[in-house]
Formats: C-alpha cells, sequence, structure tokens
C-alpha cells in the first residue's frame, strides 16, 4: 500500500464535524439507561407492585416512549447539531405521521367497534 492509498483511505472515513458520532461514554449512558428503561416494566409486570392493570400499562407505555427518545439521541445521533438539524426535523414529521396514523386508526377501530355492534349483545348488555 502506498502513502497516497493511505491518505485517500483517510479522506474517505473523516467525516469532519458534521457528524455527531458519540463518544464512547455516551454509549455506554445510553446502555445503561435502555437496560434500566427495559429492566423496571419487567419489575412492575412480574412482581404486581401496582395492582391497577390500567395504571401499570399506562407506566409501560410512558418508559417505551422514553426509550425510543434515549435509542434516538445515543445511537441514532439525532439531535439539532447533526445535518444541520434536519434530521430532527425528519424524525419530528415521521413521528407526528405515526401518531395521526395510530390515534385515527384506534378512533376508527372505536367507532366501529360501537356502531357495528349486533343488536342482540346490545340487548344483553341493558339487562334483557
Amino acid at each position: 500500500m502506498s502513502a497516497s492509498e493511505g491518505t485517500h483511505d483517510a479522506a474517505l472515513h473523516a467525516h469532519g464535524d458534521t457528524h455527531g458520532h458519540g463518544s464512547r461514554r455516551g454509549y455506554l449512558m445510553g446502555f445503561a439507561l435502555s437496560v434500566l428503561l427495559t429492566a423496571i416494566p419487567f419489575w412492575l409486570v412480574m412482581s404486581g407492585v401496582l395492582s391497577d392493570v390500567q395504571t401499570t400499562a399506562a407506566l409501560i407505555i410512558v418508559l417505551a416512549f422514553v426509550q425510543i427518545l434515549v435509542h434516538t439521541v445515543s445511537f441514532l445521533h439525532v439531535n439539532t447539531r447533526s445535518e444541520g438539524g434536519w434530521t430532527l426535523m425528519a424524525y419530528a414529521f415521521t413521528a407526528v405521521l405515526v401518531l395521526i396514523v395510530i390515534s385515527g386508526s384506534l378512533w376508527i377501530m372505536y367507532h366501529l367497534n360501537s356502531n357495528m355492534m349486533p343488536m342482540a349483545a346490545a340487548e344483553m348488555g341493558n339487562g334483557m
């Protein structure tokens, strides 16, 4: 390998300051938070600390969203500095679209369930 090939390889792998590559400390912090955010819901379900199922489910969902944010920042390096903020803008746009699709689907399923219920099932629910 000649000296010019070594310089060429270094130039190919030099990313500059525009890419937000993480440090070892950042990756380890992200990993530790991910393990913690996985262990807490597991512990909640397996130990039965909270007697209310809805509260447990809500807490698990909140911890899942926090874990999504940890993964996004720690491992995907989506922040305002990388790519001039465009990666964050694309991520926010994707999150809004997913929120619209999920909430719209739940809204449609709820209304279909209540409007398409057979009359016999509706009468049985009224005590007849």
